[in-house]
């Protein structure tokens, strides 16, 4: 069926180098979808659902992001600064109610001033967020918070001031000097009571929980804490700008990540399993063994909002599956999961279209509820955003309560229900009765082996968070048992304060003789519980075949599902974690050599230097020796203290191992050691590609050229004025930073336009033959951030009206253009090299709106920054 595109931007086609008649293409059926109403909402969703306006940009302009309780109320992130905006005051939580519901909000207060909002989650009386906070006394950005609020009076109103649970989660100086746009994102509560919290590559320095605990992260991944802002961890590390997990029943998280802008912005879908590394930015190209790949590198693309949706009111072919926002392509999508060993295979597919969405949850009663941008750009716009509401036809409101009245057999009774948002908000409301009650009536349902497997982990985890360390040894006795192993071993570990009473023999048990899921979670136990005896099993976990670096000038498999990598890959982390040093060094020239070598890798420490060479020493195995003189070619140096005062920014150097390498106490010994045995090597080249590889700037060895760390500057607008094609070498973001400060020379502008060609398909006065969309009065209708994203991201929306269309006529001739004129005889089509084709209807055999803008992107990758800003400012004074 037709899909309707809204959007008043994108309003620029350029010209572009192609032909205006196709050869027909084999495609794919089209899929049964249905069409959007006259209101701002979807474009297209599968027949099974319905999908309707909720609310507008008068009540959520620029929404960032919004979570919905499971009593039904939606709370918005109102984001007026955007992701490059920089002055505070602009942002807010809108709370609404669709009190007779209808599908339409009906009732609205704003439930908080808070700027930046990027996360929120809504459980009972409290309302959690991630925000940008601001100095007072200078008015810039002083980091991020995830902060609580409370409504206990539920006026619809935060009751007082927010409540710091982590300060300081994003590094200030990247927030001051860019914006939001790689800074800490989403949050999400899984079932295990923790708040899992999206982190870009901007990292954070001192991040302070409520403990006391300080923490720093340079770079990516998902960071853990307690709901009451204690025991802050770092859950998995190396990724780059992710915006928001995916948690299923069992603790599975998935989440949509992307390579750098240089690599082509490319989305990767992933696995986050615990204390995984990733690999971004300095091992996931060329050190591609040691990390655990994306299931699938899906190409370009925006990852955003992430749910798992579990809930029994939906079809099944919608129900139990991470659904994954992508603002880039205006598209919410599916992944069909298939299990893979301790991880997974997916296929991903479309669901639900809908302009720029950033983010969607569903309430207890199953509404799926999500918040488009729908050009709001870079820096919001109060004109632009709106929330949709998604059920499934048919479906019929089912009121879930106030549960905070629920007695505690009640609340055990809603542990098993079928809706994964009433299990969590049964668990999180036991949590506050007497423990000895909720503690009792959640073992009874975890120790149910009749019940279905989701609602024992449910009920497990509620016990476990009751209980505490007096819980441990029903958990232990859980994991006897075959259905629940790989859970209660999980949980076991899941508390560092408890682990001291944990017993390890389960662990040990596992991971010699369990499944493949079992092995996974005993090993990633071991690494948590601290226990030296567990160093000696982890170093029996065989690695694969596929341990195997990348060769050189090769890009290595890291969107490549590898299964069999995944438990080495956590068994050397659980190593690392446990400094198992000794254990490691005495496991050289064993059949245990392998592992032990690969987690020597990441030891800088003077013990395991004395040990490698020690060892060395001792065997005359060639092929041994090699290997040590690899991994000591790898600890020569380490990876620079992160300080919070540098960015790799959006483009990062690659290479690896490290983005800023530095020496350790022990680099002159290595040196030394590595010196002598190249003096007295017959293989010179051994030496060259190892100093080559590992950057490790020993000039004796030869090899490649050291490149130092790139590190992000403020930009010299006078050095970079008249440097020629800037814009293709820079992030989108990077560009819009720099035109917001070059104000550019419309004259300029005006002979950029016709020397660019964009007259083939615009004109600029209406004396002039209509072409395309007219641009004699764009600088009315948008704003020059508008323009500019338009042109540098042409397919992020595009006008009413002038959506590419594909046409066949008989005789199977195919146009592509956009229709300037069409009567019930004839149609008029102009491609986008201006050519322009009159059809008769007759003759057409097919009509279909392309998805896709006719301007492809990077039209303007040839100019200056300067020639830019005056082809924008050029634009923008067009008010006719």
């Amino acid at each position: 069926m037709l899909k309707i595109t809204l959007s008043v931007s994108a309003f620029l086609l350029m010209l572009w180098s192609t032909t205006g008649t196709l050869q027909k293409e084999e495609r794919s059926e089209p899929r049964n979808l249905t069409k959007a109403d006259s209101l701002p909402n979807a474009a297209a969703w599968p027949a099974e659902l319905n999908v309707t306006h909720f609310a507008g940009h008068d009540l959520t302009p620029s929404p960032a992001c919004l979570a919905v309780a499971p009593t039904g109320e939606v709370f918005v992130g109102v984001d007026m600064i955007g992701s490059l905006g920089k002055t505070p005051g602009k942002g807010s939580i809108m709370r609404l109610v669709d009190t007779n519901n209808d599908g339409k909000v009906d009732q609205h207060t704003t439930f908080a001033m808070l700027d930046n909002p990027r996360g929120i989650i809504a459980q009972g009386d409290q309302v959690f967020v991630l925000h940008t906070t601001f100095s007072k006394e200078t008015g810039k950005a002083s980091g991020m918070d995830l902060v609580v609020l409370e409504d206990k009076n539920h006026d619809g109103v935060a009751d007082g001031p927010a409540k710091p649970l982590i300060q300081n989660v994003c590094s200030p100086k990247f927030l001051q000097s860019r914006g939001t746009d790689h800074a800490t994102n989403g949050i999400r509560m899984g079932i295990d009571g923790w708040i899992y919290i999206a982190v870009g590559d901007f990292g954070f320095h001192d991040a302070l929980d409520r403990s006391g605990k300080k923490m720093t992260q340079l770079g990516g991944g998902i960071v853990r804490v307690r709901p009451d802002g204690t025991e802050m961890e770092v859950y998995t590390h190396g990724l780059r700008n992710i915006y928001d997990v995916a948690i299923d029943p069992y603790m599975n998280i998935f989440t949509r990540d992307n390579t750098n802008d240089g690599g082509g912005w490319n989305i990767r879908f992933s696995n986050q399993i615990q204390s995984g590394e990733y690999g971004y930015p300095v091992l996931f190209k060329n050190f591609t063994e040691e990390i655990i790949p994306a299931l699938i590198d899906l190409g370009g693309g925006s990852g955003t909002g992430s749910l798992f949706l579990d809930d029994p009111t939906w079809p099944a072919k919608y129900n139990r599956v991470p659904m994954m926002a992508d603002w880039g392509r205006s598209q919410v999508y599916v992944h069909r999961l298939t299990p893979d060993g301790p991880t997974f295979q997916q296929k991903e597919e479309e669901f639900i279209k809908l302009s720029q969405v950033t983010d969607l949850d569903i309430d207890a009663s199953g509404r799926v509820y999500l918040a488009a941008w729908d050009g709001a750009g870079y820096s919001g716009n109060p004109g632009k955003g709106f929330i949709s509401r998604a059920v499934p036809q048919g479906w019929q409101y089912k009121a879930f309560k106030d549960i905070s009245k629920s007695s505690v057999k009640q609340l055990a009774a809603l542990l098993r229900s079928e809706s994964a948002v009433q299990r969590l908000a049964a668990q999180q409301e036991l949590l506050k009765r007497p423990a000895k009650d909720a503690a009792k009536a959640a073992w009874t349902v975890a120790e149910d082996k009749k019940a279905p497997l989701y609602v024992r982990v449910a009920g497990m985890y509620t016990y476990a968070q009751v209980a505490g360390a007096e819980g441990i040894d029903k958990l232990a006795k859980l994991a006897s048992e075959s259905d629940m192993r790989e859970y209660a071993l999980r949980a076991l570990a899941d508390r560092k304060p408890y682990v001291a009473k944990v017993p390890v023999e389960p662990f040990l048990k596992a991971l010699e003789n369990g499944n493949a899921r079992e092995k996974l979670a005993a090993a990633i136990g071991l690494g948590r519980l601290g226990r030296p005896e567990g160093a000696q099993a982890l170093l029996k976990v065989k690695v694969p075949g596929s341990f195997v670096a990348p060769a050189k000038g090769t890009e290595g498999p890291h969107a490549t599902p590898n299964s069999a990598i995944v438990t080495p890959h956590i068994a050397v982390r659980a190593l690392v974690a446990l400094n198992a040093v000794d254990a490691c060094v005495n496991a050289i020239g064993t059949e245990n050599s392998t592992i032990a070598l690969w987690a020597l890798r990441y030891m800088h420490d003077p013990k395991a230097v004395d040990g490698l060479i020690a060892t060395y020493g001792k065997t005359s195995d060639k092929a041994l020796k090699d290997q040590i003189l690899t991994t000591m070619g790898r600890i020569y140096k380490k990876e620079a203290d992160y300080d919070g005062s540098w960015w790799w920014s959006t483009r990062p150097d690659t290479h690896g191992p490290y983005y800023k390498a530095v020496e350790w106490e022990s680099s002159a010994k290595v040196k030394d050691f590595l010196m002598k045995e190249f003096n007295a090597a017959s293989d010179k080249q051994f030496f060259a590609d190892l100093n080559a590889r590992n950057r490790m700037g020993i000039t004796e060895f030869g090899g490649e050229e050291v490149v130092a760390a790139k590190e992000e500057v403020k930009v010299d607008l006078e050095k970079i004025r008249n440097k020629k094609g800037q814009v293709g070498e820079s992030s989108i973001e990077d560009v819009m930073l720099a035109i917001a400060k070059i104000q550019g020379d419309p004259a300029t502008g005006r002979k950029l336009f016709t020397k660019q060609g964009c007259v083939a398909c615009h004109s600029l006065s209406r004396n002039e033959v209509m072409k395309g969309p007219f641009m004699g009065q764009i600088g009315s209708i948008m704003n020059r951030e508008q323009i500019a994203e338009s042109i540098l991201k042409p397919n992020a929306s595009i006008s009413q009206g002038f959506a590419s269309v594909m046409i066949t006529t008989k005789g199977d001739k195919t146009y592509m253009g956009f229709v300037s004129e069409e009567s019930a005889e004839k149609l008029v089509i102009r491609d986008i090299t201006g050519q322009v084709n009159t059809i008769k209807v007759a003759n057409i055999t097919s009509r279909k709106e392309m998805e896709t803008s006719m301007m492809p992107p990077g039209l303007a990758n040839e100019l200056s920054y300067e020639e830019f800003a005056s082809l924008i400012t050029f634009l923008s004074q067009q008010k006719k």
